[in-house]
């Protein structure tokens, strides 16, 4: 099979190794990738914002299937344009895509499909003086939400009036995430631990892949800012048995439903972000693609052929032996440049990745290019050091990753040092 994978950062990376392992694999092409993802197939320079060019290339090359990574490209309509023209694709189209795309979406969704949720109210740029009347009347701590996309970066915890007030000033009036905070969504703070799981689906039928648990604020012990996600480690215990009986049942079955009867056959990873609270469990957000850090600690996880996996579901009928859980453990530790989830500098040289010889680390490059024949940081996150064990022991997984990290050095690395504490406590 000829695979164009389309993306460039860890999540792709972390795709690519695992597409790469597959015997049925021909020749695996990255759009446009990054210097790490060099190992796992040909990256190759291609405007992925023009639909007509990647259908051109794809028409060419003979592409069997086309896994799109990133959200943008899944809203934008690539997976749309490339259907139409009879390739196979793993990624939802753009009106399944929207329970990502759009907040006020995705919760009118999940009231209309009775999945459990933060109960909230919605608001646009007209109705700020009603947002700052509601927000007088609230409970705090609140969440206040971006409509739209943010690179994972807008969703705010406010303590209380003042910070929220000042949120909706940043919002509305000084355009903090552009056009995508237009509208936003004012929702109750859940009380309870975040995990994350991912349903790979057909439409119909989908398998959930070893539950994860991401690591979204800056600072050790979840303090600071929120990012893309500054680690994650997998399974993640907090996901019992039951739990994820109860996930299944009361929110990916519906889901799925849902998304198809209302004309949106949802086709690739549904990414459910829940929160495990005293209630039971609850939807913080639904993503249409697979999560960055959470797929960097899962699909190493796996055994079994993950191409044939989500080609199988591309064609429309899941083969859900493809792949299963391998029995072990991963923590996938973020090295970002300082000052992100801010403004942050680039271009610095990174050292000793070529001094990392343990067989149980993987480094997946995210924000990275190379200059002159060096490998320099281009992003926010940089690298994603990631352990990978047999055995399901994350206390020994959490040392190896931090080990690793060690040996890595570019001007400015920042790292959270925490990843996995939660579950190993």
């Amino acid at each position: 099979m000829n695979v164009l994978l389309i993306g460039s950062g860890g999540r792709e990376s972390a795709l690519a190794y695992k597409i790469s392992e597959s015997e049925k694999l021909t020749q695996l092409y990255i759009a446009p990738g990054n210097p790490g993802t060099r190992v796992y197939g040909k990256n190759i320079n291609l405007n992925v914002t023009n639909h007509e060019n990647v259908l051109s290339f794809c028409k060419e090359r003979k592409i069997d299937l086309v896994v799109v990574g990133p959200e943008k490209s899944l809203v934008d309509g690539l997976s749309d344009v490339l259907r139409k023209n009879d390739f196979n694709v793993f990624g939802p189209d753009s009106a399944a895509a929207e329970i990502e795309a759009s907040k006020t979406f995705a919760k009118k969704f999940m009231y209309e499909n009775n999945i459990p949720t933060a109960a909230y109210r919605e608001f646009d740029l007209s109705e700020s003086a009603s947002a700052v009347d509601y927000l007088k009347q609230q409970k705090y701590p609140v969440v206040i939400k971006a409509d739209g996309l943010a690179a994972g970066k807008g969703v705010i915890i406010c303590n209380d009036f003042n910070e929220a007030e000042n949120t909706l000033i940043k919002i509305f009036s000084e355009k903090i995430f552009g056009t995508a905070g237009n509208k936003i969504i004012v929702e109750e703070f859940m009380t309870g631990e975040e995990a994350s799981v991912f349903a790979v689906t057909d439409g119909k039928d989908f398998i959930c892949l070893p539950p994860a648990q991401d690591h979204k604020r800056i600072g050790d012990n979840d303090t600071g800012k929120n990012t893309g996600g500054m680690g994650a480690y997998a399974p993640a215990p907090v996901v019992t048995k039951n739990i994820l009986n109860e996930t299944i049942e009361k929110i990916i079955k519906p889901a799925l439903s849902g998304l198809r009867n209302s004309g949106r056959k949802f086709v690739g990873c549904l990414y459910c972000g829940l929160m495990i609270t005293s209630e039971g469990v609850k939807v913080v957000e639904f993503n249409c693609r697979f999560g960055d850090p959470e797929t960097q600690a899962v699909l190493p996880l796996l055994k079994g052929d993950f191409l044939e996996l989500l080609n199988s579901c591309a064609q429309g009928k899941i083969n859900k032996q493809a792949v299963e859980y391998s029995g072990g453990a991963s923590v996938c530790v973020v090295a970002a440049s300082k000052g992100y989830p801010d403004s942050y500098e680039s271009g610095f040289e990174i050292t000793g990745l070529n001094e990392i010889e343990d067989p149980q680390i993987i480094i997946f490059q995210a924000g990275t290019k190379e200059v002159n024949g060096k490998v320099v940081t281009s992003g926010g996150r940089v690298l994603c050091v990631t352990s990978v064990l047999n055995e399901n022991n994350l206390h020994l997984a959490k040392q190896k990753s931090y080990n690793a990290l060690k040996k890595i050095r570019f001007e400015g690395i920042y790292f959270r040092k925490d990843i996995a504490d939660k579950a190993i406590k």
